[in-house]
C-alpha cells in the first residue's frame, strides 16, 4: 500500500525541520562557501549530486511570472546522424561552463549568456581518431582551483583535455600538450573498442575520478575500470577494477579466465563524492554481453553495484549489488545521490541509487547498510543453453509498475488495444526477472527505464526524493551467432525495440511518465503525478498519458522542482509538496538534459539545454535557454 502525505502534513515536516536545513544552507559559511550555494559549481548542484539549491528568488508565488532571459545557441547540432544536448551547465564565479552537441567546451557570462570562449577538441583530434564526435556529453568533467589558477576538465571520446578556465587553451604540461589518451592504463589493449566518457567526474583535490562508457554487446568490450588522475600533470594516480583481477576481492566472481576477456562493469552515470570523508562513491552498469552470460558465469562483481571508494588511493570501502548476473541491461544509470535522512531522531548519512527498474535503494553512507528493506526474491531461471541466472534478486522500493500484465494493455483506443494485445499473446511475459532467450521476451521496465542518467534530486530541509521515470516495454530475442563470430549468441533485429502501439505509442496502459516524491525518512511515496502530454491525444478526449523521458530533475528551497525531459518539449516547475504544476514554456527542442539554478548578479536563473533528439526522437536542438523573473 503506497501512503499519501497531505498539504498540511508536509508544511508541518517542512517547518519542523527549517533549522536544520537553514544552517545547511548558509549559517557560519564563509565567503567562498556561501558563493558556492548561490551558484552551480557541480555536475549534481555539489559534490554529492543532491540537485538542491538553497535559492528562493523564484518561488511558488511568482514562478508563474518566469520569462525567458537569454537564449545561447551552439550553431552546431546536425539532423544527421541526429545530434543531442544532454548537458547541466556549471557556473563558477559569474561564468557558466557547458558542452555543446558536437562535444566543444563553451565558456559564458552566466548572466547574459554572452559567449566568452569556445574549445573544439576536434580541431586536431579528427586526425587521429577519423571519426566524428559521438555526440553525447552531459557536461564538463569539472573544475577545479589552486590559488589564482584555474582549470577545467572536459572530455570528449576517449580523451582527457585540461583548459585554461579564463580561456579556453589548452594546459600543456597536463598530458600531452593537455591531453591524456584514456584508452591507456586499463592494464589489456582495447585497440579499435569502444571507450568514451560521457558523464563527469568526482574532483577530490588534485585528483579527477572518471568512470566510462563502453560496448555492451556479444563482441570484445572494454572494462569499465574507474581511474583517478591528477589534474597537475594527468598522470594515472591509481585504478579501482570493476572487474577484479586474481588476488583481488571478489575475483571469485568471475569463475575461470573471464575476467580477462569480459568488459562492461563501468560507472557511466557519474559519480559523487563525500567531501568529509574522502571517498567518492559510483554506480556500475552490467557486464558485456548485457543479455547472455555463459562467458561470465556468477555474480559478476563489481557489475550493478554501489561501490564506496577511498578517493585518495581507490580502496574499496562497501559495495552493494542491485542485480546479480545481470541479463536485462539493468545498469544503474545515474550517480548515487548523497543525502542525510532521520530514523527517529537520529540523523544518518545515507546514499540513495535509483535505477533502471524504477526502484530506489537506500543506504548507510558508512558501511552500505540498507536503510530501505531490500528482499530477496526468487526469479525464474535462463531458458539458454549455458547461461545460469541468479536465482534470486533485490527488490527496492518500487516508484514504477514492476510487471506489465495483459490488464496493462493500451487502452487509448480500441484499435490500440486489439493490435497491441495481439503482439502481446506473442511474447514471453509475466516476471520482471524473466531471462531472455530465444523467443521474443518481455522486458519491463525497458531498457532506458524506469530511471535513467538524469537520476533525481534531494530536498535535505523535508528528506524527499524527487525522481521522474518512464513505463516503456521492450522487446529482445536472441539468435545463434554466426560461426565465426567468437561469440554463441547475439540480438535478434530490431534489437533494443521498444513496445509500440499501430500509431508509435507505447503498448502499455497510461502514465508512460511520472514524477514521484519519495519521503526517504519514512521510505514511503509522498506522491505521484503524470509528467509529460501527448497534445493530440489530449485533443481526442483521451486522458494525460504523460510521456517517455530522459533528463532529470532539480529541487529549490523556492517550494519548486523544475524538470523539463519530455517528448512534448516543454519545460515544468511542480510544487514540491503537492506535485501541481505551477509554470511551464515551450523549448526550442526538448529538454533532455538535467537543469541548473544560480544567481549572478542579484537575480537568479534557471537554465536548461534544449538539445533535443536522443532517445526521445524529437528534431535536434542548438539552444540553451536561462529563465528568470522581470
Amino acid at each position: 500500500m503506497i501512503e499519501r502525505i497531505g498539504r498540511r502534513a508536509f508544511l508541518r515536516r517542512s517547518t519542523a525541520s527549517l533549522g536544520a536545513g537553514y544552517f545547511w544552507l548558509g549559517a557560519g559559511l564563509d565567503g567562498k562557501a556561501a558563493l558556492a550555494r548561490q551558484e552551480w559549481q557541480h555536475y549534481g548542484g555539489d559534490p554529492g549530486g543532491m540537485r538542491y539549491s538553497p535559492l528562493d528568488q523564484i518561488n511558488r508565488s511568482n514562478v508563474d511570472k518566469l520569462r525567458v532571459a537569454w537564449t545561447y545557441h551552439t550553431g552546431d547540432a546536425r539532423k544527421r546522424p541526429q545530434t543531442t544536448i544532454e548537458c547541466t551547465p556549471i557556473v563558477v564565479d559569474g561564468v557558466m561552463y557547458l558542452t555543446t552537441a558536437q562535444l566543444k567546451v563553451c565558456a559564458l557570462n552566466a548572466a547574459t549568456g554572452a559567449l566568452m570562449w569556445c574549445f573544439d577538441p576536434f580541431a586536431e583530434l579528427f586526425k587521429s581518431h577519423g571519426r566524428r564526435p559521438r555526440g553525447v556529453s552531459r557536461g564538463v568533467a569539472g573544475y577545479w582551483q589552486n590559488g589564482r589558477e584555474k582549470r577545467i576538465l572536459a572530455t570528449a571520446l576517449s580523451s582527457l583535455f585540461c583548459l585554461d578556465a579564463r580561456t579556453g587553451k589548452l594546459i600543456p604540461s597536463f598530458g600531452k600538450n593537455g591531453a591524456v589518451d584514456l584508452t591507456r592504463g586499463l592494464g589489456r589493449d582495447i585497440s579499435g573498442l569502444q571507450y568514451d566518457v560521457t558523464s563527469p567526474g568526482a574532483i577530490y583535490k588534485d585528483l579527477i575520478v572518471l568512470g566510462s562508457e563502453v560496448g555492451e554487446g556479444p563482441d570484445p568490450a572494454a572494462p569499465g575500470h574507474v581511474r583517478a588522475f591528477d589534474i597537475r600533470s594527468g598522470r594515472q594516480v591509481w585504478i579501482f577494477h570493476t572487474i577484479p583481477q586474481p588476488g583481488e576481492f571478489a575475483h571469485d566472481t568471475w569463475p575461470g579466465d573471464s575476467w580477462k576477456t569480459v568488459g562492461g562493469a563501468n560507472d557511466w552515470g557519474g559519480l559523487t563524492l563525500d567531501e568529509k570523508r574522502g571517498w567518492v562513491y559510483l554506480a556500475t552498469g552490467s557486464a558485456s554481453f548485457d543479455f547472455y552470460g555463459r562467458q561470465r558465469p556468477g555474480q559478476n562483481l563489481f557489475a550493478n553495484c554501489v561501490v564506496a571508494l577511498e578517493a585518495a588511493t581507490g580502496k574499496r570501502v562497501w559495495h552493494q549489488q542491485i542485480v546479480h548476473h545481470d541479463l536485462w541491461d539493468r545498469d544503474l544509470p545515474c550517480q548515487p545521490s548523497l543525502v542525510t535522512v532521520r530514523r527517529g531522531s537520529r540523523k544518518i548519512d545515507a546514499v540513495a541509487q535509483a535505477t533502471k527498474a524504477g526502484e530506489l535503494f537506500l543506504f548507510d553512507r558508512d558501511t552500505g547498510a540498507p536503510l530501505l528493506s531490500i528482499e530477496e526474491q526468487s526469479v525464474p531461471a535462463s531458458a539458454m543453453p549455458g547461461d545460469k541466472a541468479s536465482p534470486t534478486q533485490p527488490q527496492g522500493l518500487a516508484y514504477t509498475r514492476q510487471v506489465f500484465t495483459e490488464n496493462d494493455v493500451t487502452n487509448i483506443s480500441p484499435e490500440a488495444h486489439a493490435y497491441a494485445l495481439q503482439v502481446f499473446k506473442h511474447l514471453r511475459h509475466g516476471n520482471e526477472w524473466l531471462p531472455v532467450s530465444l523467443q521474443s521476451t518481455l522486458v519491463f521496465p525497458g531498457s532506458i527505464g524506469g530511471t535513467c542518467w538524469g537520476g533525481g534530486c534531494f530536498d535535505p530541509a523535508t528528506g524527499w526524493f524527487y525522481v521522474n521515470s518512464l513505463d516503456l516495454p521492450c522487446i529482445f530475442k536472441l539468435k545463434p551467432a554466426p560461426p565465426d563470430a567468437g561469440f554463441p549468441y547475439e540480438l535478434a533485429p530490431p534489437t533494443y525495440e521498444r513496445f509500440f502501439d499501430q500509431e508509435g505509442y507505447p503498448a502499455i496502459k497510461p502514465p508512460w511518465g511520472q514524477l514521484t516524491a519519495i519521503d526517504l525518512n519514512r521510505g514511503r511515496i509522498a506522491w505521484q503525478v503524470v509528467l509529460g502530454e501527448r497534445k493530440e491525444l489530449t485533443a481526442r478526449g483521451i486522458p494525460q498519458t504523460g510521456t517517455p523521458n530522459i533528463g532529470g530533475s532539480l529541487v529549490t528551497a523556492g517550494g519548486l522542482v523544475f524538470i523539463g525531459a519530455t517528448q512534448d518539449e516543454e519545460f515544468r516547475a511542480f510544487d514540491k509538496s503537492t506535485g501541481k504544476v505551477l509554470w511551464q514554456a515551450q523549448l526550442p527542442a526538448g529538454g533532455y538534459a538535467s537543469p541548473c539554478t544560480y544567481q549572478a548578479n542579484g537575480k537568479q536563473y534557471v537554465v536548461i539545454a534544449a538539445g533535443g533528439g536522443g532517445k526521445p526522437e524529437t528534431k535536434s536542438g542548438d539552444a540553451f535557454v536561462a529563465f528568470a523573473l522581470p
